[in-house]
């Protein structure tokens, strides 16, 4: 396959090992300057430039987007996938884990287990915030902060305060999060490939450092992950739309607790830590991937006029219940399937005699008016706002 590797950082580690693992295996593969591309949206079919000249066909495209260019970076993605380029990491699912709010927004939607945070914007919100996610100590972290920067422990609710409203008062946005003592100034970063983990290490803080990032002087080792914590590992990184991910996880008393989903994870420390090739796992998924480039399914799906796709909650007492796919009448009402989520399980393409639960989520494609026909009217938080009386 001939890739390109969209790096600013050519001598980078690991830039130079996902080069060297695709050459080893004979693939032509070009580092390009992401800021070098320019997006022609003047001809009939999508192209991109690249140093003033007609981009030659590629077959896939590897981002390593850095944070200070996340939006130029992830255009480009997002013109190599209308091009049909295949790309591991998709530009909504680099830019959705770039935002840490964002990212929690998603990821607490499908029960993935978290720190309690808190995202607050007026002063006299904060005492509630920090009083919600537990009491101090908490950890205060900036929303697009990486490598530890931006990530401050306050001991006290009152030290919490000054450090938010300082924060706010420069325009700066900040979540608000339990301190997990029970981690010990340790996390685990799983390198998740497709729909496995290819990789994990455990990184250790310093001396006082709460932070273990090994940027900020954390040491590393190899560890061996239990299915607990590998499930939440891959499910995190699929649930942000990244098929190459670095997820950061604490080791709290009641399971894994995902802090991050890193789009563009560096593999020296994992690599040294484990011994292990990660840079060629990366590329042989690629290559085997390459056939099948992300598509944006809803913007294919609801060209048809009166046709689109929505998810159905199939309610405690819907008639839906009890009842199979096939007997559901689903298909009557040109309504199909595609997925079928079940708590933290997902059914892929559901068969016809697969019955359905209350609270099971039915992704489907069909008629819209006969989807919204099955959306129950929803119950009014506030009474309706009364008229003004006539004037005597």
């Amino acid at each position: 396959m001939k890739l390109a590797i969209l790096s600013r950082a050519p001598h980078a580690y690991s830039t130079q090992r996902l080069r060297a693992a695709a050459i080893d295996r004979g693939h032509d593969v070009k580092v390009l300057n992401t800021l070098r591309f320019a997006i022609d949206l003047t001809a009939d079919e999508p192209d991109l430039l690249y140093r003033g000249k007609l981009l030659s066909d590629y077959d896939a495209v590897l981002p390593r987007i850095g944070n200070s260019i996340t939006y130029y970076g992830t255009a480009v993605v997002r013109q190599f996938e209308q091009m049909d380029v295949y790309t591991p990491n998709t530009a909504t699912g680099i830019t959705n884990s770039r935002d840490k709010l964002r990212a929690n927004q998603i990821l607490s939607r499908h029960h993935i287990g978290m720190p309690a945070t808190t995202f607050v914007n007026s002063r006299a919100d904060v005492r509630g915030a920090i009083d919600r996610v537990g009491g101090a100590p908490v950890v205060i972290k900036l929303l697009e902060g990486t490598q530890g920067i931006g990530v401050i422990l306050a001991p006290e609710a009152k030290v919490a305060e000054s450090i938010v409203e300082t924060l706010h008062s420069t325009k700066q946005n900040v979540l608000i999060q339990s301190f997990i003592s029970e981690s010990r100034g340790k996390d685990i970063r799983a390198l998740v490939v497709g729909d496995r983990v290819v990789a994990a290490m455990r990184r250790s803080a310093s001396g006082d450092e709460f932070r273990s990032n090994v940027h900020r002087g954390g040491t590393v080792e190899k560890v061996t992950l239990t299915p607990e914590y590998e499930e939440a590992a891959v499910r995190s990184a699929q649930i942000m739309g990244l098929r190459v991910a670095g997820v950061d996880m604490l080791e709290g008393n009641d399971g894994p607790l995902v802090m991050e989903v890193n789009s563009s994870p560096g593999l020296e420390g994992i690599e040294r830590a484990t011994g292990l090739d990660v840079a060629g796992a990366i590329i042989d998924f690629i290559g085997n991937q390459v056939a099948f480039p992300e598509i944006d399914v809803r913007q294919r799906l609801s060209v048809s006029t009166g046709y689109g796709v929505a998810e159905l909650l199939v309610h405690t007492n819907a008639d839906l219940v009890g009842r199979t796919i096939k007997e559901s009448g689903l298909w009557d009402r040109d309504i199909t399937v595609l997925t079928l989520h079940r708590g933290a399980s997902v059914i892929p393409n559901p068969r016809s005699g697969v019955e359905l639960q209350a609270s099971d989520r039915l992704l489907c494609f069909g008629k819209l008016e006969e989807m919204r026909s099955m959306i129950p009217d929803r119950r009014r938080r506030r009474s309706k706002v009364r008229k003004l009386p006539k004037d005597a």
